[in-house]
């Protein structure tokens, strides 16, 4: 079992950045993919960003330009840069994993995802 814990979120206003982390700990395995999802007030948990265990990254076209997700699997964690950031990003953030690779289609399915952190809440103020 592996567990997430992402940090990193906060307070910040339109145009600035911010970056997420996610750490991964206990049975942790290099060959997973990884991805970003976010869930604002009402809303459905969407994706964001993924990076397989390949190395190829995805992005939600609403922020492709924006945010960066990147890997370091010699410390487990990946990360979110998110620059340029705009009052519609504000969400709650959540990693995700798999073992194993994913496709363009399915690492933007959260249904592919077995571990899950708890989020940290990204605020934006106009």
């Amino acid at each position: 079992q592996v567990q997430l814990e992402e940090s990193g979120g906060g307070l910040v206003q339109a145009g600035g950045s911010l970056r997420l982390s996610c750490a991964a700990s206990g049975r942790t395995h290099p060959y997973v993919s990884v991805a970003w999802f976010r869930q604002a007030p009402g809303k459905e948990r969407a994706f964001v960003a993924a990076t397989t265990r390949n190395g190829v990254v995805y992005y939600a076209d609403s922020v492709k330009g924006r945010f960066t997700i990147s890997r370091e699997n010699a410390r487990d964690t990946v990360s979110l840069q998110m620059n340029n950031l705009k009052p519609e990003d504000m969400a709650v953030y959540f990693c995700a994993a798999v073992v194993g690779a994913c496709t363009g289609t399915s690492c933007r399915d959260r249904r592919l995802y077995r571990n899950w952190g708890q989020g940290t809440q990204v605020t934006v103020s106009s």
